[in-house]
């Protein structure tokens, strides 16, 4: 059963995605833009925090929540 997951984004807009929606799209479609840099998960340039876990959303979908919901941040990466 696919489920549907509210996510809060870093600027405390919320939408809606089906768990195993591409990160990317699912911002994409909440008018968030994620940065990105190689598109294979080695550069770290489109990592978020979501719910305290690092993902590299160009590689991620976004998960089931127990609670129907995620918060995601933006990471801080030094290198970038």
């Amino acid at each position: 059963m696919t489920r549907l997951v509210t996510i809060t984004w870093p600027d405390g807009r919320n939408s809606q995605a089906l768990a195993g929606t591409d990160w990317l799209l699912a911002a994409r479609e909440a008018g968030v833009t994620i940065p990105t840099g190689c598109m294979g998960g080695s550069c770290g340039a489109c990592e978020i925090d979501v719910n305290g876990q690092m993902v590299r959303a160009c590689i991620a979908t976004v998960p089931a929540s127990r609670s129907g919901s995620l918060s995601v941040q933006w990471a801080s990466d030094p290198y970038w």
